[in-house]
């Protein structure tokens, strides 16, 4: 049928939120417009990969995972974005976590 990865086992919200407000992180990949984002046609770009932004708000999706509202400096534009999408700017101390 089709080739769609589903992270149906996956659960975040068992522990909390990788990011914190304020949070500087950068963007894994390039994040283009599903449809979603008012005023901006679908496909174009709301953010680079490699683009910095700051959590301005920490949300949920399906009652599984963690979706972070990132304010990107460079584009202006506040993104939705789940973990994997995400890795923080700055070097952390703690233990890398794996994904779900």
């Amino acid at each position: 049928m089709s080739n769609i990865v589903r992270d149906s086992e996956a659960c975040e919200l068992t522990a909390p939120p990788v990011f914190s407000f304020g949070e500087k992180v950068k963007a894994k990949r390039t994040i283009r417009n599903d449809g979603t984002y008012a005023g901006k046609e679908i496909g174009e770009v709301l953010a680079k990969k490699g683009e910095e932004g700051y959590v301005v708000s920490i949300g949920t999706f399906l009652q599984q995972f963690y979706i972070y509202g990132i304010e990107f400096t460079e584009s202006g534009n506040r993104v939705g974005m789940k973990r994997k999408e995400l890795e923080s700017a700055n070097p952390r101390d703690d233990v890398d976590l794996p994904l779900p």
